[in-house]
C-alpha cells in the first residue's frame, strides 16, 4: 500500500509511517467490517493476535489474507500470555508465522483488569530483544518500569491509558504526562482503554506519539465510520499538540484589547 509521506511522520524502529492510528483486528463482527474499518482510519499498523491451529486447519486462510491484503505493518502481539514463557513462545511462533520481528509483547498479571505483570513483562522483553525482536511492550503509566523497558533495549512503549476494553480513558493524566515530561524522545504509544475519539485527541494533546485501540472501533455499530472518527481526532490532537496549546490561567483575560477603547461614563 503506497500512501503519501506525511509532513509530520511517525518513526518506529527506524520504519517511517503516516499514520499514528495503530487498529487492532479483534472483535469484528465480519472480516470485511474489519477491513472497511481499517481503510476508514487510514492505518499504517495492524495488531494481529496468534491463534494456535492444526497444520490440517485450514479455516484461518481467508481471514489472514485479508490482514496481508490491507498493505498494512502486522504488530503480532502477544495476547493472553500470563508466564514469560509462554510470550517468548508465542512471539517466536509469530516471528515465524507472519514473518516479521515486530512484536507487541503483553505478559499479563491481572485476570481482572489485564494489569501488564511488570515483572515478567521487564524479563520477556529482554529476552525477546536478545533474540532479534522489535518489541513494543503493553505497559502500566509507572516511570521506573518504563525507564527499565528502556534499559532491556525497548525502544518504543506503550502504556495504558485504561484496563483493555474499558473505555475509561486517560485514568491517570499526570503519569502519563510524567511520562511524556521524562522520556521526551522516546515514542509513546497510548495503547488499552480509549473509548471515545476525544479521549485519544487528549492523548495526542500531552505529546503521545500515536494511539492503538481495538475494542472501540470494532463494537461500535458502523466500526468504519468509527475508525475515520478516530483517525480524524488523533490528527487534530497531534496538530494542536504542535501548534501550541494556551496554558490555563485562573483568572479572565479579556481576547479583546482595551487599550485606546473609548470609555462611557455615566
Amino acid at each position: 500500500m503506497n500512501k503519501p509521506q506525511s509532513p509530520d511522520p511517525l518513526t518506529l524502529y527506524g520504519e517511517v509511517f503516516s499514520s499514528r492510528f495503530l487498529l487492532g483486528t479483534a472483535l469484528y463482527h465480519s472480516p470485511q467490517a474489519m477491513c472497511d474499518a481499517i481503510a476508514a482510519g487510514e492505518c499504517d499498523i495492524i495488531t494481529v493476535g496468534l491463534r494456535r491451529q492444526s497444520p490440517k486447519e485450514k479455516s484461518g486462510d481467508h481471514f489472514w489474507q485479508l490482514i496481508r491484503d490491507t498493505g498494512c505493518k502486522l504488530l503480532p502481539n502477544t495476547a493472553g500470555c500470563k508466564s514469560v514463557k509462554e510470550a517468548v513462545t508465542t512471539a517466536e511462533m509469530s516471528r515465524e508465522l507472519f514473518e516479521t520481528d515486530w512484536l507487541k509483547l503483553e505478559v499479563i498479571g491481572d485476570d481482572y483488569n489485564l494489569q501488564p505483570d511488570p515483572f515478567g513483562l521487564l524479563d520477556a522483553a529482554e529476552q525477546l530483544i536478545k533474540k532479534g525482536f522489535k518489541v513494543l511492550p503493553y505497559c502500566t503509566d509507572d516511570l521506573i518500569l518504563c525507564q527499565r523497558l528502556l534499559d532491556v533495549g525497548c525502544e518504543v512503549l506503550m502504556p495504558w491509558g485504561a484496563p483493555i476494553g474499558t473505555g475509561m480513558g486517560l485514568m491517570n493524566p499526570y503519569q502519563l504526562k510524567t511520562l511524556r515530561e521524562r522520556l521526551p524522545h522516546i515514542p509513546l504509544i497510548v495503547d488499552a482503554g480509549i473509548g471515545a475519539p476525544s479521549q485519544a485527541c487528549e492523548a495526542m494533546e500531552m505529546g503521545f506519539d500515536a494511539v492503538l485501540l481495538n475494542t472501540a472501533v470494532a463494537k461500535s455499530q458502523q466500526p468504519d465510520v468509527m475508525a475515520n472518527a478516530f483517525a480524524q481526532s488523533i490528527t487534530a490532537g497531534r496538530s494542536a499538540y504542535r501548534a501550541g496549546l494556551m496554558e490555563q490561567r485562573q483568572t479572565a483575560s479579556p481576547s479583546t484589547p482595551v487599550v485606546g477603547q473609548p470609555f462611557w461614563h455615566n
